[in-house]
């Protein structure tokens, strides 16, 4: 996380949990709270980086303004200089392997040098745009780290590791897949953790979900795949259970459909799905499931979308792929029909589809001697259309310290918390991809919908609509920028060039004409019953629809688009 590191007696690295942050005119000094004469300084001129030295000093401006930060997660240059990114406060939420996990509850960027003086007009709208984006970043939730171990590696992998490689600093042992801000050098996690109590004996079960790097985004700005495979939301879940002198871990994967394919927002609230013809198409899933082969070994896909309409279509499509890759078994199951209308005991018949396969996966076992007594063999990979609410529901759980003829849920009170486990760590996914909680968290927590449930559900779809349409843009924008998808150059055509309709400018003017019609409308109706009041309304009621049909047809242009990358 930070620039500099310290061996500890064990032989691992240790962080500085706290670093003194002194803001001279000229330059940044970060001096470790443990160690005040380690550190390192920005100049604020050119943005460069030195190791402290003892000349510090007071800067040309006198006493500098000191605080306490909690990590430097990086630096970005943007066009008028660097900034970097630093941790305000944090929360310590559990731990990883006996090391705490922090959580990010505050940062910002701190500007280190200013060029804002010899930038053309343009160059400052740009920048003016890209500190939205950064701003944007600052209050990104479900930032996590940790100061002691790197928690992007599941425990199977780190244990088949070469020796030495806990010797390396913590930023060069990380998997760089989950590593989503990896050019600025921070670690992001979702993390839960809860206690149980199984057989009379003390428990820990942990959920960790670590989003992959390579094609992260937003809910409708980031769908299918790239042509190198990567898939959308790609998620790797380990579910991990600390049990008397034993360890155990349960991998499983979810990810977008590996082909390309698109659904732009265009005002309405399911958007029409397009399935992209390239003459690399063959080539994708390929290379998805190669990577997935070599990562985790054998692989089950677990389809749970519609077989109707255009989720159908993308679904056929999928099936047609998988069969040109026998070495990987595809299940197709249409969750809305088998366990749509309350019927949700249905999800057994899935379970008992995959069931032989899955039990063969079997799951990583650790005594507390460090010896391997079971290794994993291969993963689950689950998806729907967003690999959220239908996933969520589906997620697989392993308890390895339960025999193959018991289950958790003879465990009455350790069920509902390992069940409400299940359902914070779906919303924490919901959250970072769609920014709103999961939709039928109640099929995960009650094994049916609630009314409570469904008034919740509605009120996320809303938010969702808002937000896809309205906000997501500017959202992907900033994730682009803050994982080095896009590179801000002033040799690079401006982003924020004009357009034939610029986005989101005629939002305003079309949401008030819209209001307006329907106002007077109501207005005219309730005024008179005679001939020409009717008619009068009659006129303002055909104006306000032909007006909503036109604003419908410009819904693309209308909706918050991202501006610095494409969509593959």
């Amino acid at each position: 996380m930070e620039a500099e590191i310290e061996s500890n007696s064990y032989g691992s690295f240790k962080l500085w949990s706290e670093l003194e942050l002194e803001e001279f005119a000229d330059k940044l000094v970060f001096k470790s709270v443990e160690s005040p004469d380690q550190g390192f300084c920005i100049n604020r001129f050119d943005g460069n980086i030195d190791k402290l030295d003892n000349d510090i000093g007071e800067g040309p401006s006198g006493s500098p303004k000191v605080s306490t930060v909690y990590g430097v997660a990086g630096t970005i240059r943007l066009l008028a200089g660097t900034y970097v990114m630093v941790i305000t406060s944090r929360k310590e939420v559990g731990n990883y392997l006996g090391f705490p996990v922090f959580l990010v509850t505050s940062m910002k960027f701190i500007s280190c040098n200013e060029a804002s003086r010899n930038l053309t007009n343009q160059e400052k709208r740009d920048e003016d745009y890209f500190m939205t984006l950064l701003k944007t970043i600052e209050s990104t939730p479900g930032l996590y780290y940790s100061y002691r171990t790197d928690i992007t590696l599941n425990l199977q992998r780190r244990c088949k590791l070469a020796k030495g490689w806990e010797s390396k600093p913590i930023w060069k042992q990380g998997d760089p897949r989950f590593v989503w801000n990896r050019n600025l050098l921070e670690e992001l996690i979702e993390n839960k953790t809860g206690e149980l109590k199984l057989k009379d004996s003390p428990a820990i079960i942990k959920i960790v979900s670590r989003r992959c790097t390579r094609r992260l985004g937003t809910r409708m700005w980031r769908r299918g795949a790239n042509l190198e495979g990567d898939a959308a939301n790609f998620i790797e879940t380990e579910q991990l259970l600390e049990f008397k002198d034993r360890i155990s871990s349960f991998l499983q994967v979810r990810g977008s459909i590996p082909l390309l394919w698109e659904q732009i927002v265009d005002l309405s609230y399911k958007p029409h799905l397009q399935l992209i013809n390239h003459e690399n198409t063959s080539m994708v899933a390929e290379r998805h499931f190669n990577d997935l082969l070599k990562c985790y070994g054998g692989c089950i896909v677990v389809d749970l979308t519609d077989k109707h309409g255009d989720e159908g279509m993308l679904s056929t499509a999928y099936e047609e792929e998988m069969q040109k890759h026998p070495n990987v078994r595809y299940v197709s199951f249409d969750f809305h029909q088998s366990c749509g209308h309350g019927n949700f005991d249905n999800i057994q018949l899935l379970y008992d589809k995959i069931s032989e396969d899955f039990e063969k996966q079997g799951y990583f076992l650790l005594d507390s001697e460090g010896k391997i007594l079971a290794e994993q063999e291969g993963v689950v990979r689950s998806n729907c259309i967003d690999c959220l609410d239908r996933t969520n529901v589906t997620q697989l759980q392993r308890i390895g310290a339960i025999s193959s003829t018991e289950s958790i849920s003879m465990f009455s009170e350790d069920f509902e918390v390992f069940k409400t486990l299940w359902v914070e760590h779906g919303d924490e996914i919901s959250l970072e991809y769609s920014g709103t909680h999961a939709l039928k968290r109640d099929l995960v927590r009650y094994g049916k919908q609630t009314l409570s449930g469904i008034i919740k559900d509605g009120i996320s779809a809303l938010s969702r609509y808002y937000l896809n349409n309205f906000q997501d843009g500017v959202r992907q924008d900033a994730i682009d920028l803050i994982c080095g998808h896009y590179t801000v150059s002033r040799i690079r055509p401006s982003p924020l060039q004009p357009k034939a309709i610029d986005t989101l400018s005629y939002l305003p003017i079309a949401s008030a004409l819209v209001i307006g019609g329907l106002a007077v409308t109501s207005i005219t109706l309730n005024q008179g019953r005679n001939a020409q009041q009717y008619l009068s309304s009659v006129v303002c009621a055909g104006l306000t629809a032909g007006l909503m049909a036109v604003v419908k047809a410009n819904g693309r242009q209308i909706c918050s688009r991202p501006r610095l990358c494409g969509l593959f």
